[in-house]
């Protein structure tokens, strides 16, 4: 077996909090990359994807475990790795050359050696006579090719590549990831291994020789198998679509079993994310959620939900969120990643606005704790109103400060459209929706 170029043991993420809690965004997880091939790191949005990669890099250091660089603690060892960041990270004020000699000038090299390397690498990525260009002269792809070139003039061992066709036009990214696989598989480029993060399935099965799927609260490695498909890869072949179809049922259906609960030093459990007495509420709005369920009716109540978003041509997982908050109220039901509407939810998608209306707001506080709670708690006040910091304490425990913010802001806003009650921004107070709203709340949280 090849010894790996990094080797991740148990390593962890998480974010102490005043309480004796704390905020755990990767589970102890091992991981390792070795020469020879290319990694796709998939997941959901919150699954620690970049927070994974930035502890494989040495940019973030693990709160527990440990990265090893050719057996050695990536502290201590001189690493020699590469970052593609999907945003191109340019430097405006520098020419093309310029931005791929910087790091070599960096690292103390000769300026007639970093220039006879840096106009060989522009050479290799098709740059080739754009040297004395700025980036601001390039369009999308040539900025990301020049960005290809500075991480790889360096002869990194391992390139790190965080989501970098996300920010291209289709057709731009498509020539590009098949550049880089050219490259790839002539050798011509300086590196031994690729670890690519994405949230584009299909992207993975196309480039991957390994995929790492995660899942999260927080984030552990759900799969990690081999691609077993040859080079070049044919999207409309049987086995390419079963793959895709596989990994997106990884990514959506319900895990089997919890993972294992970290430990601290002195041996004490961790209290696992998904034992929390709140449950993560989707960040989706009541529109987009009426929007999809009308679509799954064109779709006769069933849909792929992977086929669904390609077909409106969204990413997949900008469009989880919105299945998982439908689910969540009862009006999908998600069996191994296909959708199907419920009766609930085709009555939702089929009936008048205020009908809509009604049969959130009772799906809304029988589903969900958080408004379930804040409608109680407003029904005990005299006087019907309740800080929201009564709730944003309650939150802060299990979550994050940003998440925490999110839950209330997702919680608002499902609250409001289903009139269980008001939120005065000003004074950041909940307030009791008219009597009809409190007394149907009432009713259904019996």
């Amino acid at each position: 077996m090849q010894q790996a170029i990094i080797r991740a043991e148990r390593v962890e993420k998480y974010y102490a909090q005043p309480s004796e809690n704390r905020i755990q965004v990767i589970s102890p997880t091992d991981l390792s990359i070795v020469p020879g091939e290319i990694v796709a790191l998939l997941g959901p949005s919150g699954s620690g994807k970049s927070t994974l990669m930035r502890m494989l890099t040495g940019l973030s250091i693990p709160s527990a475990g440990q990265v090893y660089w050719h057996e050695k603690p990536i502290a201590q060892a001189d690493i020699n790795v590469a970052i593609v960041f999907q945003s191109f990270a340019l430097f405006p004020w520098l020419t093309v050359l310029e931005n791929v000699e910087a790091p070599l000038q960096a690292r103390g090299m000769e300026p007639v050696e970093r220039r006879k390397r840096a106009l060989k690498m522009l050479d290799t990525v098709g740059l080739d006579g754009f040297q004395h260009a700025y980036p601001k002269e390039l369009s999308g792809g040539m900025r990301q090719r020049v960005g290809f070139a500075r991480a790889l003039v360096v002869e990194p061992e391992v390139l790190f590549m965080d989501e970098p066709f996300s920010a291209l036009d289709v057709l731009t990214a498509e020539n590009l990831r098949s550049e880089l696989l050219e490259l790839w598989q002539k050798k011509t480029m300086p590196t031994q291994a690729i670890f690519i993060v994405t949230h584009n399935i299909e992207e993975a099965v196309l480039l991957a020789d390994r995929i790492i799927v995660l899942g999260r609260n927080p984030g552990h490695v759900r799969v990690d198998f081999r691609v077993a498909l040859q080079h070049p890869r044919d999207r409309k072949a049987s086995a390419f679509t079963q793959l895709v179809d596989y990994i997106y049922k990884v990514l959506t259906q319900p895990e089997a079993q919890p993972p294992a609960l970290p430990r601290t030093a002195d041996g004490k459990r961790v209290r696992d994310q998904r034992l929390m007495s709140y449950q993560m509420l989707p960040h989706a709005r009541p529109g987009g959620i009426a929007g999809l369920l009308e679509l799954m009716v064109d779709h006769g109540g069933k849909a792929d939900i992977y086929r669904l978003a390609d077909d409106l041509a969204f990413e997949v997982d900008d469009l989880l969120p919105i299945v998982d908050a439908s689910s969540l109220l009862g009006f999908l039901q998600i069996t191994e990643g296909d959708a199907a509407l419920t009766s609930i939810g085709s009555e939702f998608a089929n009936a008048e606005i205020l009908r809509q209306k009604e049969i959130f707001r009772a799906a809304a506080v029988e589903n969900v704790l958080l408004l379930r709670q804040i409608v109680r708690a407003l029904e005990a006040k005299s006087d019907g109103t309740v800080p929201e910091e009564f709730f944003h304490d309650m939150l802060d425990e299990q979550f994050s400060e940003e998440e925490t913010l999110r839950q209330l802001e997702t919680a608002i806003n499902w609250g409001r459209y289903a009139e269980l009650f008001d939120f005065d921004a000003q004074r950041r107070r909940f307030t009791l929706a008219h009597n009809q709203a409190a007394e149907s709340a009432a009713e259904v949280s019996g």
